[in-house]
């Protein structure tokens, strides 16, 4: 078993306690308006509704001292990426929404620790004649989303506001430097989505929930095909650094006679836990992504480290240094166990 207990333990401690983090209305849960304050009849409760959203309103703004007027504090990560308050909708009017990027883009060049010159499933047994396969190649990612439908305001049960989103990520590994064999692309996964977000309105803490329906395939047939589909729940949670996303999903069943990959759920997983790091002032960006199977017997995962650095190549792309490790660096190779160290470029994300 090549994939420690302590991953199992630590799912079994951090994610309990993000999830009920997520799921309940924190110090900064929807902030009550003025008619509110005003309606109470007891004074100092009265005073100290006021006073609440007067310190809500000095943390997100500022004033300029050499013009004495009021500046806007900068858009949170999950803000900027999801338009948690509107702004773009409002700038938009009637236009068309643009696209934006959904994860991060970039081109890396990797080297794995043992490629998989095998690839099985329980439907596809492997080959006889190992793939020519090198361990060094080239990994890609172009990533987008989009408004279908802007925000519909609801004001209930916590939730502001909904939207409807469209999503595509394309991941793609090309064996470029393996010329004696044509430098063929090894594996393509397409992965289209549709994504609804609830906002809460919060400034910190819970921020929005989304429930998401997720296709993902490699679009080849034979031996080599895996695909899946998922239904999912994810929780967006952020302080001034740090944002939180934590996603479980539930797959779509399929035929066992025609499935591609029936145990992928025992290997890539069934939730998984995204972390993002972004100091203040921007600059260097580090993301952390676990999954977990959540079983003690087999406990499998998978690890992934990304991070942007400040040295820019451009005024569009940084150096970007990748590490993973586990099962499921993609869908060929949901249930082969690699470890893989990449640098290269990424492109704007936010």
């Amino acid at each position: 078993m090549k994939m420690r207990l302590g991953w199992f333990l630590i799912g079994k401690a951090v994610l309990p306690i993000l999830v009920s983090t997520m799921l309940m209305h924190g110090a900064y849960a929807d902030e009550e308006t003025w008619q509110s304050c005003a309606s109470k009849s007891a004074d100092s409760e009265r005073l100290g509704c006021y006073d609440t959203l007067n310190s809500a309103q000095r943390k997100s703004s500022a004033t300029d001292k050499n013009t004495g007027s009021t500046v806007s504090a900068p858009r949170s990560h999950l803000t900027r990426s999801w338009d948690l308050d509107n702004k773009e909708d409002d700038l938009l009017g009637e236009g068309q929404s643009p696209l934006r990027p959904h994860r991060v883009s970039y081109l890396i060049a990797r080297r794995s620790s043992d490629a998989n010159f095998n690839s099985q499933s329980p439907l596809h047994p492997a080959s006889t004649s190992p793939a020519d396969i090198d361990l060094n190649e080239l990994k890609f990612q172009i990533s987008q989303k989009a408004k279908i439908f802007n925000a519909v305001k609801v004001h209930s049960l916590g939730i502001t506001n909904i939207r409807l989103w469209g999503a595509y990520t394309q991941q793609s590994n090309w064996q470029a430097f393996n010329v004696n064999n044509s430098s063929p692309f090894r594996e393509t996964n397409y992965e289209p989505e549709l994504i609804l977000t609830a906002s809460t309105g919060n400034q910190y803490g819970l921020k929005f929930i989304n429930l998401g329906y997720v296709h993902q395939s490699n679009g080849r047939d034979l031996s080599g095909s895996r695909s899946w589909n998922r239904f999912y729940l994810q929780g967006g949670w952020e302080n001034d650094t740090v944002s939180a996303l934590l996603r479980g999903w539930w797959r779509v069943p399929e035929n066992v006679a025609e499935d591609d990959n029936s145990d992928i759920e025992e290997y890539y997983g069934r939730a998984e836990i995204f972390l993002r790091w972004e100091p203040l002032g921007g600059g260097q960006v580090i993301d952390l992504t676990l999954r977990n199977n959540f079983r003690s017997d087999t406990n499998r995962g998978f690890i992934q480290v990304d991070w942007a650095t400040p040295f820019a190549v451009s005024k569009s792309a940084k150096m970007h240094i990748q590490f993973t490790s586990g099962y499921g660096e993609s869908l060929i190779d949901y249930n082969h166990f690699q470890t893989t160290l990449g640098l290269g470029v990424s492109f704007r994300d936010w």
